[in-house]
């Protein structure tokens, strides 16, 4: 239950770029998140963080934060292909802060998904 395997990642530049065109978007201060429903029926999550956000260090960093807020709240999020993408200010996030924007967006995503 606790694991993320590769079949709940987005891999592929394909998945990456029909989000890019297609998708509908969530920001908070430290991250911005795409969704589009995606052809599989579970949730597959993809993590972007530029060059602009820090170093090696500091990305890869923010990027274990991000999968291990989605590893131990998986059952929240909808089934959708998501691109979580963070900003600058990111760096500054302990896992609380990740948590509690990464929050907000799991709420605003359930609620869309219950609308559309």
């Amino acid at each position: 239950m606790f694991t993320f395997t590769k079949d709940e990642r987005l891999l592929k530049r394909v998945d990456f770029l029909r989000l890019s065109e297609r998708a509908r978007k969530i920001s908070t201060p430290c991250f911005l998140v795409l969704w589009v429903a995606g052809p599989e029926p579970a949730c597959r999550i993809g993590i972007t963080v530029s060059r602009k956000v820090g170093n090696a260090v500091t990305r890869n960093r923010i990027k274990r934060l991000v999968r291990e807020y989605y590893r131990l709240h998986k059952a929240l999020f909808p089934p959708l292909d998501i691109n979580i993408i963070a900003r600058r200010g990111a760096d500054k996030l302990d896992y609380q802060g990740v948590c509690k924007e990464l929050d907000r967006v799991v709420e605003r995503l359930a609620g869309l998904t219950r609308s559309c």
